[in-house]
């Protein structure tokens, strides 16, 4: 039997288009009550404002935030708090590909990578854990790729932070497995 999330809050961050837009998309479609980030405010009102029309009566919130910025989290959570509740899914979808050679690759952009791939998920997982503790659990799902396992040229950044965030998803689910906490990835 599947547990329904209708009336659930969920948390999609990157959320105004791709992946995280068609995550969204079901999300609403199963009832759950949706908050979305993204980087800009335009991009995030005009995917509230477009969720909200295609399905008519949900709840859909969201807020301009870049998960590389712990600030940006803490607000961005505080925000979900007051508009829909306390989080009870929390999706880590915002991510970032850029690819060349180690030699190549600049310090600014290995560390947007990892800042954006790898510290985002685990900001916004600081996060929800502590309202999960003050509820009664909740499921975290982070987006991450086969890269995160098979390394291939030019990737050196992506697949250092996917396979990353592979192994920060298993230390979580071992860390708070007893905490009605459920974690999952997604390759």
């Amino acid at each position: 039997m599947s547990e329904s999330i209708s009336g659930k809050v969920a948390i999609v961050t990157g959320g105004t288009r791709g992946i995280g837009r068609a995550i969204c998309e079901r999300l609403l479609a199963e009832g759950a009550r949706v908050a979305l980030c993204g980087r800009t405010p335009e991009a995030v009102d005009r995917a509230v404002e477009e969720l909200a029309r295609a399905h008519s009566g949900a709840e859909v919130a969201g807020q301009a935030a870049d998960v590389s910025r712990l600030e940006d989290v803490e607000r961005f959570f505080r925000f979900v708090d007051e508009r829909l509740g306390p989080v009870q899914i929390l999706i880590n979808n915002a991510g970032v590909g850029i690819f060349g050679s180690v030699a190549d690759l600049s310090p600014d952009q290995w560390h947007r990578v990892i800042s954006l791939n790898l510290n985002g998920p685990y900001y916004c997982s600081h996060q929800a854990l502590q309202r999960f503790r003050n509820g009664n659990g909740g499921y975290i799902i982070n987006i991450s790729s086969l890269a995160g396992k098979n390394a291939f040229a030019g990737g050196a950044a992506y697949n250092a932070s996917k396979s990353g965030l592979n192994a920060f998803s298993e230390a979580t689910m071992l860390d708070h497995r007893y905490d009605d906490v459920r974690v999952s990835y997604i390759m």
